[in-house]
This record gives C-alpha cells, structure tokens and sequence, in this order.
C-alpha cells in the first residue's frame, strides 16, 4: 500500500523570504526595500485575480486609448497600470514611476516621496489577453541616487544599478519571480492562503535557511537548452548574422540534432519557460524595427538582471544589455537571453560580421 507524502508544513512565503533577507543585513536594512516589495506582490495578487475574472467583469477587449508606444491599450492594461501606480505611491516608499503605459514618469509628491524608483510594464503580452494565453507584469527597482530628490535622471542609468527585478506571469497559476541581486527565486501564488509560497528557490536560499529538500525545483538556468524562441514571421527582415544563427540550430550539422521552436508572444511566458529549461530568447532589431522592439527600462533590463543572476546571458548581439545608458523612459534595445552556451553561439555570428 503506497503511503501518502506528508505535506510540508514549514511554508516560506515571499515575506517571510524578505523578511529574512532584511535580518540578514543587520543594522544596515531599513525596511523600505521590503516594504516596496510587499506593495507590489498585493498588486500581483489583485491583478491575478482580475486577469482570471476578466471576461466575467467586462475586463477584456479595447479601452478605446493607445499608449505612447502607438500601442491599442486593453482594459485591463488600464486597470493594471491604475493598481500599480496607487499601490507603489500609497507605499511611501517610491521616488519615481515609469509604467510603459504612460508617456511621462511619475514624480511622486513630497508626503507620499520614498528612497526607491519602480519602473514597469503593468501587463506585458496584453495583445494575448482575448485568448487566454499567459501574460504578466515585469519591474525593476533602483534606489535615488544620493543628493537626488527623486527626477527621471534616477532610471536612466544602466540596469547593472538595479537593486531588485522581477515579474509575475498570470496563466494556470499566478508566478512571482524575483532577484535582489544574489539569486533568483520562484514563487506561487495559492489562492487558498493569498501567499506567494516558495516553490522555486535559490540554492543560497536553500542553505541559509537550512531548507534541504530535493524535490524543490531551483532557479538556475542550464548552460545550454534545445529550444529558441524568436518571432520568425519577422525573419525577411533579420540581419545576417541573426538569419545565420537561426540556420545553425534549426540545420545543425550531425551529429547534433535541430532545436526546438516554441514563440508564445508574450515576453514573460517566453523568457519564464527559457529560465526554466534553457535554451535562447530573442527579439532583434531589424530592417522594420531599426532599435528592436523591446523597451529597455522595463523589459530589457528586469529580464535581462534575472537571466544573468540565474547563470545566464544577455546581449543586443554586440553588447551586455545591463551596460546600456538609457537616454530615455521608453528607449527600445534588440534583445537576446538565455543560456550561456547558446547566446555566445550566437554573439560569434555578430562577431563575425564585424570582421
């Protein structure tokens, strides 16, 4: 008679892990950090909630706006938006807002002015939201500069500078994944608590925490993958050396086998599956998007900040994407992450042109 697993009653939730990181750092912590991050894990509840209502709520279909990228806004991209911006100033502890659905940052008055800077993409692969296919929000947090009262000179700075990035994906389950600069953990909602539970930790975390078990999945994203995920329906407008790499994997010379193809369109639910089990993610720039598609504040730079804290890369072909000085809020970069094998694969093909 098989014997049932006893389940694990010593839950780490997402503040519980805060938490414990803030001790952890003694008399230097402030608790401003946790208490920004706790702001937004509510948001990601309350938005989780309306994306799984939204067709029950009149939630789904167009707003009758376009944001300032000339994109048709929906109605839950609005509402998104509306929930983060009140969440984050109602905090006290941000400075500044960037939100990829307005065209001017958020400086936040003096009563409500914090020492953090978020900026964001409150539903990113919202184009998905009719069908049902996964989307999420993406955010990156840096801390005003000293001397600074809180201006957009505070985000446009290279991604390195970010304190924390991460994002949550809306789909079967609600997905937080997040990095304060030592790791990456994963988290899952359950509905039942309204916590985030711990189901994707770090392997620091692990040993801190003296959490020992081996059926815990952890956040490390292999060297090499077999999949690739690019928009190939843009392919007549690809570069040379994207159109060459491409060539490689999916026409390797034996014994090496083809990679798999696997393009959802909605950033998080591809760059969730490339951290997960490998691989390469990409979204160049090319003859139709001359500085890619991407935006470099709040989706090249939280991507690419959790990518390279899981062991992996990420490159515009010719350079790290964290070393970029934006030169301003809604800035596009060509983007490629994954796993370390398969992007320097494919940074040999642009150094090749060069030559």
């Amino acid at each position: 008679m098989a014997t049932e697993e006893v389940p694990n009653v010593d839950l780490i939730t997402l503040t519980r892990h805060v938490l414990s990181d803030q001790f952890r750092l003694g008399a230097s912590a402030t608790g401003d950090l946790t208490l920004l991050l706790t702001a937004i894990q509510v948001t990601s509840k309350f938005i989780a909630t309306n994306v799984r209502k939204a067709r029950l709520i009149n939630l789904v279909g167009l707003a009758g706006e376009t944001n300032v990228q000339g994109e048709e806004q929906k109605k839950l991209d609005v509402l998104s938006n509306d929930i983060m911006v009140n969440a984050l100033r109602a905090s006290r502890k941000t400075a500044v807002l960037v939100s990829e659905e307005l065209d001017d940052a958020i400086i936040i008055e003096d009563p409500h002015k914090g020492a953090y800077c978020v900026v964001f993409d409150p539903l990113d692969g919202s184009s998905n939201i009719d069908a049902g296919v996964n989307i999420g929000t993406i955010f990156g947090i840096y801390k005003v500069q000293p001397g600074s009262k809180g201006t957009v000179e505070d985000v446009l700075r290279p991604g390195s500078e970010m304190v924390a990035a991460g994002y949550t994906m809306y789909g079967s389950s609600a997905n937080l994944v997040l990095s304060t600069g030592h790791g990456v953990n994963g988290y899952t909602l359950d509905a039942s608590l309204g916590e985030f539970i711990l189901t994707h930790p770090n392997v620091r975390f692990i040993v801190s925490c003296s959490q020992t078990r081996s059926d815990i999945p952890k956040i490390q994203i292999p060297t090499r993958g077999k999949i690739y995920s690019f928009n190939e329906g843009n392919s007549m407008y690809f570069h040379p050396p994207v159109i060459n790499y491409l060539k490689s994997i999916k026409y390797p010379v034996p014994p090496k086998t083809p990679y798999s193809a696997r393009y959802i369109g909605s950033m998080v639910a591809d760059v969730h599956r490339t951290l997960l089990y490998g691989g390469i993610f990409g979204y160049p720039d090319d003859q139709k998007s001359k500085s890619g598609k991407l935006r470099l504040l709040y989706e090249a730079f939280p991507m690419a900040f959790l990518i390279e804290q899981a062991g992996g890369i990420a490159t515009t072909g010719t350079g790290r994407i964290l070393d970029i000085v934006p030169k301003s809020i809604h800035e596009r970069c060509p983007v490629f992450l994954g796993s370390r094998d398969d992007v320097q694969d494919l940074m040999k093909f642009y150094a090749e042109e060069k030559k």
